[in-house]
């Protein structure tokens, strides 16, 4: 398989994987309006890959590798959509074709360099999150000041989330604030800081305000904030 066909596959995957569970053969054959036939085929090929783990007639899911690269691509696709509306001006509604065709084409150094130029932005224009960079740096101050990333920043070997998406009672450590030293300084006035543990006591519908407790404090964030901050995701160590 061409390595453009492994990407598509997978993060196709990726989206029918965090809405259903599992990728079902005809649903990504519909999502790729190709044969069920041939998703079958290459399913058995990602597989021995060790991208992903097949069973007949019960679907895909993805391989801690296999997210990976899947979690790369829609990072890029997002960031090209927040580039092409913002800075090109194109129309929102090709945004997305063009994106599709880009995503696979530019290196990590662009990729860093796009997320940079537009400020390290949260959402595309379609109100998609876009996940954080790869790269074990605390704060997006610290991606500024590194200019030179394949000596200086190593990658990160963990995978992070928002705790917008932790449940309820769950918790996490900080790992990562998306932001500039004045967003960190906001946080930190709150305690929340680099290594601190954080639990999600109580959420509320339509991005409202997401309580936490930290420090033996509760805390109401409001839900623009509390996507800036990223924890180590419970369970979901890199395989």
């Amino acid at each position: 398989m061409a390595q453009e066909q492994i990407e598509e596959y997978l993060e196709t995957i990726y989206d029918l994987e965090n809405r259903d569970g599992s990728a079902k053969t005809t649903a990504i054959a519909h999502c790729l309006n190709v044969a069920p036939a041939s998703v079958t085929e290459a399913l058995k090929n990602l597989s021995e890959r060790g991208l992903v783990r097949y069973e007949p007639y019960r679907g895909a899911t993805l391989t801690g590798d296999g997210r990976t690269i899947a979690t790369t691509i829609k990072r890029r696709h997002r960031l090209l959509e927040v580039f092409l509306t913002d800075i090109l001006h194109i129309n929102r509604e090709k945004v997305h074709d063009e994106a599709c065709r880009m995503e696979h084409t530019i290196s990590g150094e662009t990729e860093d360099a796009l997320c940079r130029l537009l400020e390290a932005p949260a959402r595309c224009p379609h109100g998609s999150p876009i996940s954080p960079c790869n790269r074990e740096v605390g704060n997006c101050t610290e991606c500024t000041a590194a200019t030179e990333w394949a000596t200086q920043v190593s990658p990160r070997n963990r995978n992070v989330i928002p705790i917008t998406d932790l449940g309820t009672d769950q918790q996490g450590r900080i790992a990562f604030i998306r932001g500039d030293q004045k967003v960190v300084q906001r946080l930190s006035d709150l305690g929340l800081t680099l290594g601190t543990s954080v639990a999600v006591t109580r959420r509320t519908p339509r991005e409202g305000p997401v309580e936490v407790f930290v420090r033996r404090t509760k805390l109401a964030i409001d839900h623009t904030i509390a996507e800036k901050i990223f924890v180590d995701a419970p369970g979901a160590e890199k395989e």
